[in-house]
This record gives structure tokens, C-alpha cells and sequence, in this order.
């Protein structure tokens, strides 16, 4: 690994205030709201303003219409918004159009699809995020699981997720898993999914924590009906979302990535969504979390 240990936190909170003053970084404004059910409180937010992240996504569209060529955002990566070489295969970026604060980046420094299966180096570089920065890592696998961007990318959004300091809206489901030979399932969700909890030491070498998490990933996979035969490299057989804490361990098998017009990625599983304008909240209270989350997993 070439990060040096205890320095990415401080490296994002410098970068990041570089990059507000030069504006490389956009963050997207929004208005929290939370709508409870079944004693969660889902968190979320409303967008004020998306002009910025609509114009930049136009702008790619007609390059790639014009060209006949991918833009790919990672390669090369915008300058100022590069916070750390992770490793020999990966490094740090700032989500350009962030709607959290540190919203981290954990990229491929060569193009691999987002659709490919997760590596013990993809696995390694997660760790060395978590290690540094108490949060939720986690990853959309495919467009179907919410994944905007082909180039294969990890995300890591530092702890409290939620403004009052809580830090994740699910973590009172996490509290309730029901667990059968050290595999666990949440029972308010009513879809494909499976919990574990890590079973090593946080003091663990990161290669290791990669490794077991690796055995455990592929495992959980052919549990959902993903099915993996352990390969190193090749396209994944199913959409799914992977959620990681330093503690525990959550992959759901996905169907689609939206319902209605309200998308639906990693987070939502952590209990916060994004919507585009106060008619979506309103679509999402009349849905209700729980019925969006089952309507975009697999059954």
C-alpha cells in the first residue's frame, strides 16, 4: 500500500478546501428531510439545485455523440480532485458532485468495468479507507444497482451519515438481524439480501482483512444466487449492492436501479435517499422507503 497511515483524513479535509476555493469541487445543495417507518428513520434529501451535475453530464454525453468515444471521468482524473495514492492499483478522489461532506472515491488507476467482479485488491483498498476513516464503504455493482459511472470505483462517506450524529438511519435494523450459522438477514427486509459480521480483529493487516473479506464476498454472492466461481476477473453474473462498515459486512441482489423516477444505489440500503425535487418526495412518502427498496431488489 503506498498511502502512509494516518494521513488520508487530513489529505481529504485539504483537498477538499482547495478544491472548493479553485471550484473543481460542486457539491450538490440539499434540504434534509426524514419520513419514519418501522422505527427507522430514513433520511433524505432534496436537492436544490442540479444544474451544474445536468449541464456536466450533457456536456459528456454530446463529446462521446460527437466522437463516437467514452468519456471517462477517471482517466484522466480532474487534478484537484486527487487526494491519495491507496496503492499500486488504486487512488483517491473527491466525489466532484457531492451531496456528502468527504464523500470519498476509491478508483482503479486502469480502466476496469464496474461490472467486474470485486478483487482482493479492490478489497485491500477498502480496507486501507475504513482503516483510516470510520464510515461506510460501499459499492453499486452495475447500472441495475444504481452504479452511474462503467469505470470501476469503491465509495467511502465518513461517519455520521445522518446530521444529528447518528451514523447510519439502519442501524437499529442491524440490531434485530436474525442469525443461522454466522449469516445473518434483516427482517424488515423483505428481498434478497445477507449480512455478516467481519470475523477478525480490526488490528488485523489490511492483506488479510482483504483476503478473508474476498472469501466472504464470494461466498455471500453464490448465497444470493450471484454466482461466482471464484475467478479473478470476468463480468458478474448479477447486479448487486455492497455495504461495509468496520464491523460488519451487508450485500443485496439487486433488479433495477430505480423505481418510478426515484433512483436507488448503496445508500438507500443504509437508509438515506437523494431526490431530485420535492415532487419525488412526495412520490417517496406515498411509496415508502421500504416498498422502493423491495421493488429494486430481488425477491
Amino acid at each position: 500500500m503506498l498511502l502512509e497511515p494516518g494521513t488520508l483524513l487530513q489529505k481529504t479535509i485539504e483537498c477538499t478546501q482547495s478544491a472548493i476555493a479553485s471550484g473543481a469541487l460542486r457539491s450538490i445543495p440539499t434540504e434534509c428531510e426524514f419520513i419514519e417507518q418501522a422505527g427507522v428513520n430514513f433520511l433524505v434529501r432534496v436537492a436544490l439545485n442540479l444544474r451544474r451535475k445536468d449541464e456536466n453530464k450533457k456536456k459528456q454525453e454530446q463529446i462521446t455523440k460527437t466522437t463516437g468515444k467514452f468519456i471517462d471521468p477517471f482517466l484522466p482524473y480532474e487534478q484537484a480532485l486527487f487526494v491519495a495514492d491507496i496503492s499500486k492499483t488504486h487512488l483517491c478522489l473527491l466525489n466532484k458532485f457531492n451531496v456528502v461532506d468527504r464523500h470519498l472515491l476509491i478508483v482503479t488507476r486502469e480502466f476496469e468495468h464496474q461490472e467486474t467482479w470485486l478483487t482482493v485488491r479492490d478489497f485491500a483498498a477498502m480496507w486501507t479507507g475504513l482503516q483510516e476513516i470510520d464510515g461506510l464503504a460501499f459499492y453499486n455493482g452495475g447500472t441495475k444497482a444504481g452504479a452511474s459511472q462503467p469505470h470501476k470505483h469503491l465509495q467511502l462517506t465518513p461517519f455520521p451519515l445522518v446530521p444529528s450524529g447518528e451514523n447510519l438511519p439502519i442501524s437499529p435494523l442491524i440490531s434485530t438481524v436474525r442469525w443461522q450459522d454466522k449469516i445473518g438477514t434483516i427482517p424488515l427486509f423483505p428481498f434478497r439480501h445477507v449480512v455478516i459480521k467481519f470475523p477478525f480483529q480490526f488490528a488485523l493487516k489490511i492483506q488479510e482483512k482483504a483476503r478473508i473479506t474476498l472469501d466472504l464476498y464470494q461466498n455471500l454472492l453464490n448465497q444470493l444466487g450471484i454466482v461466482h466461481h471464484g475467478e479473478e476477473k470476468g463480468k458478474q453474473s448479477g447486479a448487486y449492492n455492497l455495504l461495509a462498515t468496520r464491523e460488519w459486512l451487508l450485500i443485496v441482489a439487486r433488479s433495477q436501479g430505480e423505481c418510478q423516477s426515484i433512483g436507488v444505489n448503496c445508500l438507500g440500503f443504509a437508509g438515506t435517499f437523494f431526490v431530485r425535487s420535492l415532487e419525488e418526495l412526495e412520490l417517496l412518502k406515498q411509496l415508502t422507503p421500504l416498498k422502493i427498496l423491495e421493488n429494486v431488489s430481488c425477491s
